[in-house]
C-alpha cells in the first residue's frame, strides 16, 4: 500500500489519526480497551488520538497498529511525514536515523513526573497539563555535562571517534544527559542508532559494521550489550574497539550508560585461577567512564530553583517534594515506586520479589507470567498464602501495572517488538521498573530465593540464556540438582557455559569421567573457563606437564592470566635475573633523579610518605604500574633489593607507635612469619580494630594458632563479612571440630545462600573441605542437604 505525499506535517498527522480512528471503530474497542490490548498507558493512547497532542512515537504507532490489525508501513510513513521528515531520501544501507527525528522517550529517557494540576481539581485537566508527564523539564547542567560537551565539541572539531559511558545509579539523569549532549550533533545533521531488535546485543553485533560516519551509537543500559552472555558482550566490545579505531569509519560517537555495579564488575581484574569474562570490555571502558552523583549539589539546586522561578512547574514540584537533592529520582517516579513496593499487598510484594530476584540473578528483562506465578508462592507466609483470593494473581498484576506517572509502573506488561522475526511464547511477560531492580540488587543481595523460585525457573523459563544464568546462580548457591536441571537442555544445544556448568557439577560430585567429557565439550564449544578449570584440576593432581599444555591452550585462546603464567614459565632463570637487575637499575636511576644519595634514602622517604593519603595513592599507582595488587608488598620488594631490613623495620616501628594501621599490620605480619604469635596478635588487634581487613585476616589465623578458638571464630566471622570465603568456611570447620554439626551446617548454608563460595574453586585450592562432610551432594532448593543423586548429562 502506498501513502500519498503531504505538503505539510499537520495534514500527515491528521491523516494518521483518521486511520487510527477508523481502525478503532472497526475493532469495536474503547480507548481504555485499546490501551490494555496494546500494552500502553491510557494517557499515551489518548494523546495518540488527540489533535491537541504531539506526534505519537514510532513505538506507540507500532503498538496501536498491531492492536488494531492495521498495516504498519503506511502509518509509520505518515508518522514520519508528520514529524517533518522526508522518507524518500533515507539511505537504506545506513543504520539509525537523523537525531532530529528521534524522540527522547523512545531512547529511554524517563518521562518526568507531572506537577499537580492547577485549579481545584473538580474540572477536567487541560490538555497541556495532561501532556506534562511526557514533556521534559528544563535541563540543569552539572559537571558531567561539561565533560560530555567537551567530548562532543572535540569530536566535531577534529573528526576523531570517541566514546563515553555515564555511570550512575538508576534515575540519576544518565540518559537525559546523553540526550542533551547530542543536540549540537543534531543541528549538524548527525544520525543516531539505538540497536534494540531482536535483542540489544544481537542487533549491535549484527549491524555495528554498517555504522556510517557522523553517527551516534546509543547504548543505553550498556550492560545489555557489554555483559551479554555466550561471549556476545566480548565480541561487541571488540567490534566497538574496531569502530572507534578505524580512521575511515569516523567520526562516530558512542554513548552508553551503566549502573555502578556493572562498571565495577567489568573493571575487576580476576584473581589467579578465576576466569576473565570481560577482558575486551575492560580495555574498551578504560578512561571512558564519567560518573554521575546521586543528587544535586548546592550549585545545581540553585540553578534548578532559578528555572523553577522562571516557570518550570515540573522542577518546582520536584524541588518542593524531593529530599537530599535527589531531583532526578523524584522526576522519574522513584520515591513513589519505592512506596508502592513497600506498601504492596502480600501477593503483589511476592510477585515483585520474584521478579527482583530473577533480574538480580541474571534473568532477562522480561519475566514470563507462569514463572512469576509459580515463583511467588514461596515468598508468602503460610497465613498470607491461605488468605489468597482465587484471582489473587490478576489482582496483584492490576495493582502493580497501575502507573506511577506516564507508563512507569512497578511491573508492566511487555510485548515483543518484532513478533514475525522472534518466536515468542503465548504467555504474557512483565518487566520490572529499573529503579526497583536496583533497589532489589542492594537490599536482597544476600538473600537466596525460596524453593518455589528454582522450581518455577526449571518449569517455566525457556530462554536459553535465562536458564544458563540462573543455573550458574543455583550452582553457586550449592543447589546442584536444580542447577543441573537448568543447565541440561541448553547443554544439549552445545551452549558452552551450560556444558561448563554441568562439568563443574559432575566434578563437585566426584563423577570424574563425566566431568572430563563435559569439560572437553565445553572447551570445543569455546569455553576458556573450562581450560582454566582443567589447568587447576591437573595442578591439584600433581600433573604439572599436562597443566602447562592446557595453560598454553588457554593462552592461545586469549586468556590473560594463562598468558602471564606461560610467559613466566618460559622465562629462564638467567632472563629473570636480568630483568631483576634491569628493574633495580631503573629504581636506582629514579632515586638519583629525585635527588636522593642512595636507594635507602629514597625508600625511606617513599615509606614515610606512604603513611599519608597522597603518598599512599602515589605508591599504589606505582605498584599497579608494576603489576602489584598490594602497594606495601611492592614496597617490601623494593626494600628487599637493598638488603637493609633494619632501616625498614625502624620506620615501621616509628609509624606503628603513632597507631598507623598499615604499619601495625606490616609488623604483625613479620611477627607471625617468625611464629611470634603473641606479638603478632597484639599488633594485628590494634590494626584490625580500625577496620584494616588484612590485619583482621591475619589476626583470625594467629588466634587460631594460639588456641583462642572463640577469638578466632569472632575474627573469622568479621573477616567473612568483608567477603572472604576462606574465613567463612573456617568458622564452619571450627564448629565441626567442636562437634557442633548443626552449627557447622548452618554456616555452610549461609555460605551457600549468599553465593560466597564456589565449590569447584575450593576443590582446586582449599585444604578445608568441610562442606564435603556435611552436604556432599549439595543442597535441595529449600536449603536442606540433598540425598545422594546422580548428575544428568546433556539432553
Amino acid at each position: 500500500m502506498t501513502t500519498q505525499s503531504f505538503e505539510n506535517p499537520a495534514a500527515a498527522l491528521a491523516e494518521l489519526r483518521a486511520r487510527l480512528e477508523a481502525g478503532l471503530a472497526a475493532a469495536g474497542l474503547t480507548k481504555t480497551m485499546l490501551a490494555r490490548r496494546a500494552g500502553l498507558g491510557r494517557t499515551t493512547v489518548s494523546e495518540a488520538f488527540s489533535s491537541a497532542a504531539e506526534v505519537p512515537s514510532a513505538q506507540t504507532v507500532g503498538a496501536l497498529a498491531r492492536a488494531l490489525s492495521l498495516d504498519l508501513g503506511p502509518l509509520l510513513a505518515l508518522r514520519t511525514a508528520a514529524d517533518g521528515a522526508d522518507i524518500v531520501g533515507e539511505d537504506e544501507t545506513s543504520v539509525g536515523r537523523p537525531i532530529t527525528h528521534c524522540n527522547p522517550h523512545d531512547l529511554e529517557v524517563h518521562p518526568a513526573a507531572a506537577p499537580p494540576p492547577t485549579g481545584d481539581g473538580s474540572s477536567p485537566v487541560a490538555a497541556g497539563q495532561q501532556r506534562a508527564a511526557s514533556a521534559l523539564p528544563a535541563y540543569v547542567r552539572r559537571p558531567h555535562d561539561q565533560r560530555l560537551a567537551e567530548l562532543v565539541a572535540a569530536t566535531m572539531s577534529d573528526g576523531r571517534s570517541r566514546m563515553a559511558v555515564l555511570v550512575g545509579s538508576s534515575s540519576t539523569g544518565k540518559t537525559r544527559a546523553c540526550w542533551e549532549a547530542v543536540q549540537p550533533l543534531a543541528e549538524a545533521g548527525w544520525r543516531l542508532w539505538h540497536p534494540f531488535d531482536p535483542t540489544r546485543a544481537e542487533a549491535a553485533l549484527a549491524d555495528l559494521a554498517r555504522v556510517d560516519p557522523r553517527t551516534v551509537v546509543w547504548l543505553n543500559e550498556a550492560q545489555h550489550y557489554l555483559g551479554a552472555g555466550r561471549g556476545l558482550g566480548e565480541r561487541i566490545g571488540a567490534a566497538l574497539h574496531a569502530l572507534l579505531t578505524g580512521p575511515a569509519r569516523g567520526p562516530v560517537l558512542v554513548l552508553g550508560t551503566l549502573w555502578p555495579q556493572y562498571a565495577e564488575a567489568y573493571a575487576k581484574i580476576p584473581r589467579v585461577g578465576e576466569e576473565d569474562p570481560h577482558s575486551q570490555v575492560r580495555e574498551l571502558l578504560a578512561g571512558r567512564l564519567i560518573h554521575l552523583p546521586d543528587s544535586f549539589d548546592a550549585t545545581a539546586e540553585a540553578a534548578a530553583e532559578a528555572l523553577a522561578a522562571a516557570g518550570d512547574r515540573q522542577l518546582a514540584h520536584a524541588l518542593e517534594s524531593a529530599s537530599d537533592g535527589r531531583l532526578t529520582q523524584f522526576l522519574a517516579g522513584a520515591p513513589e515506586l519505592l512506596h508502592r513496593y513497600k506498601t504492596a499487598t502480600p501477593a503483589a510484594r511476592a510477585v515483585l520479589d520474584a521478579a527482583l530476584d530473577a533480574r538480580r540473578l541474571g534473568s532477562g528483562l522480561h519475566q514470563p507470567l507462569p514463572f512469576l506465578e509459580a515463583a511467588a508462592e514461596g515468598y508468602l507466609t503460610d497465613d498470607d498464602y491461605d488468605a489468597l483470593a482465587d484471582n489473587w494473581l490478576e489482582q496483584a498484576l492490576a495493582d502493580l501495572s497501575r502507573p506511577v506517572h506516564g507508563n512507569l509502573a512497578p511491573l508492566r506488561r511487555v510485548r515483543p517488538r518484532s513478533a514475525p522475526r522472534v518466536p515468542t511464547s503465548p504467555a504474557s511477560a512483565y518487566r520490572l521498573a529499573d529503579y526497583l531492580e536496583q533497589h532489589g540488587r542492594s537490599q536482597r543481595r544476600l538473600m537466596c530465593p525460596p524453593a518455589s523460585f528454582w522450581h518455577g525457573a526449571c518449569d517455566h523459563l525457556t530462554a536459553v540464556d535465562d536458564r544458563v544464568a540462573l543455573g550458574e546462580e543455583a550452582r553457586l548457591r550449592w543447589r546442584l540438582w536444580m542447577a543441573a536441571e537448568l543447565f541440561r537442555a541448553p547443554a544439549a544445544t552445545g551452549h558452552p557455559e551450560a556444558l561448563l556448568g554441568l562439568a563443574r557439577i559432575h566434578y563437585t560430585l566426584g563423577s570424574d569421567q563425566h566431568a572430563e567429557e563435559l569439560y572437553g565439550l565445553a572447551t570445543d564449544a569455546g569455553s576458556v573457563a573450562a581450560l582454566t578449570d582443567l589447568y587447576w584440576k591437573r595442578m591439584r593432581a600433581g600433573d604439572e606437564d599436562a597443566a602447562r599444555l592446557i595453560d598454553q591452550q588457554a593462552a592461545d585462546a586469549g586468556d590473560l592470566i594463562a598468558t602471564i603464567r606461560v610467559s613466566a614459565a618460559n622465562t629462564s632463570a638467567e632472563e629473570q635475573a636480568a630483568r631483576h637487575e634491569e628493574f633495580a637499575a631503573e629504581q636506582a636511576a629514579a632515586a638519583t633523579a629525585a635527588g636522593y644519595a642512595s636507594m635507602v634514602d629514597y625508600l625511606t622517604a617513599l615509606t614515610m610518605e606512604s603513611w599519608t593519603d597522597t603518598g599512599y595513592t602515589r605508591l599504589r599507582r606505582q605498584a599497579y604500574d608494576h603489576a602489584y595488587d598490594d602497594p606495601y608488598g611492592y614496597l617490601s620488594y623494593l626494600w628487599s633489593m637493598t638488603g637493609n631490613d633494619e632501616v625498614r623495620e625502624r620506620l615501621y616501628e616509628a609509624a606503628a607507635a603513632t597507631g598507623h594501621p598499615d604499619a601495625l599490620y606490616q609488623l604483625a605480619l613479620r611477627k607471625s612469619e617468625s611464629e611470634e604469635h603473641a606479638a603478632a596478635i597484639e599488633l594485628a588487634s590494634r590494626a584490625a580494630e580500625t577496620g584494616h581487613i588484612k590485619a583482621a585476616q591475619l589476626l583470625a589465623w594467629d588466634l587460631e594458632e594460639a588456641g583462642d578458638i572463640a577469638g578466632a571464630e569472632y575474627w573469622h566471622r568479621r573477616t567473612a563479612d568483608y567477603g572472604d570465603d576462606e574465613h567463612l568456611m573456617a568458622v564452619a570447620r571450627l564448629r565441626q571440630q567442636a562437634h557442633d554439626t548443626a552449627g557447622a551446617l548452618a554456616v555452610c548454608r549461609e555460605a551457600a545462600d549468599t553465593a560466597s563460595i564456589d565449590l569447584v574453586r575450593r576443590l582446586n585450592w582449599a585444604q578445608d573441605t568441610t562442606w564435603q562432610d556435611l552436604c556432599p551432594y549439595g543442597l535441595d532448593p529449600d536449603g536442606t542437604p540433598s540425598a545422594p543423586w546422580q548428575a544428568p548429562l546433556p539432553g
